[in-house]
C-alpha cells in the first residue's frame, strides 16, 4: 500500500504572525526562515503523530483488496473517501459506487469496508486507487491546540538553535514538553 499526496494543505496550522508573536520578533528580516520552519515543523509533527493536520487530498494505491475487504486508511484523521477506482490491464478505470462500500471516519485510523459488488483487480500492481480527504479540517482552528503549540515550539526551538552546533547539539533535540504535547495524538503501529 502506498499513499501519495495529491493536494497539500491550503495553509499552515499556525500563521507567521502567531509564530512571530510567540517568538517576540517584531521585524520582517527572518520571515522566509520562519515560514520554512513552520512548514518543516508541521511535517515533523505529522510524521511523529502519523496524522495530517490541515485538510489534504491523498491517493492510496493497492495491488489487491484485503482478505476480509476491510481496509485501514493509512492517512489520518480521515474526513472522507472521495473516489475508488479499479484499473484494468489496459489502464481503464471502473469506478466503485458509494453504495458498494461503507466509510468509518470515526475510527483512527479510518476504515473502508467494501461490499461484495466491488470488483477484484485484474492487474497485479497498483490496480486500486482510493482518493481520500484527511486532516482535522480546512482551518487552523480545526487543529487541536496541543498540536498547533507543538508546531510553534519546534519553530521557536529551531529559530533559537540554528543547526547542530556546540557540544550539546541542542538543535537536534526536540524541546522539553514536545513529546508530551503530541503523545495523545500519536498513532502507534503494531
Amino acid at each position: 500500500m502506498t499513499a501519495t499526496l495529491l493536494t497539500g494543505p491550503a495553509l499552515e496550522p499556525v500563521s507567521l504572525d502567531d509564530v512571530k508573536a510567540h517568538l517576540r520578533v517584531d521585524h520582517d528580516d527572518d520571515d522566509a526562515l520562519l515560514n520554512a520552519a513552520i512548514v518543516a515543523a508541521r511535517l515533523h509533527v505529522e510524521s511523529a503523530t502519523r496524522r495530517v493536520l490541515i485538510e489534504q487530498g491523498w491517493r492510496i494505491h493497492l495491488d489487491r483488496w484485503p482478505r476480509k475487504r476491510v481496509l485501514r486508511i493509512p492517512v489520518a484523521p480521515l474526513i472522507a473517501v472521495d473516489a475508488i477506482r479499479v484499473r484494468d490491464a489496459e489502464g481503464g478505470a471502473t469506478v466503485i459506487e458509494a453504495d458498494d462500500y461503507v466509510v468509518d471516519a470515526a475510527s483512527v485510523p479510518g476504515r473502508l469496508v467494501l461490499g461484495a459488488a466491488a470488483p477484484s483487480p485484474p492487474r497485479a500492481v497498483n490496480a486500486i486507487e482510493i482518493d481520500v480527504t484527511a486532516g482535522y479540517g480546512p482551518t487552523t482552528l480545526d487543529v487541536p491546540s496541543p498540536l498547533r503549540h507543538a508546531v510553534m515550539m519546534l519553530v521557536a526551538h529551531w529559530y533559537e538553535h540554528r543547526g547542530a552546533v556546540g557540544h550539546d547539539l541542542a538543535g537536534e533535540t526536540p524541546p522539553l514538553g514536545f513529546a508530551a504535547l503530541i503523545a495523545p495524538y500519536r498513532i502507534l503501529s503494531l
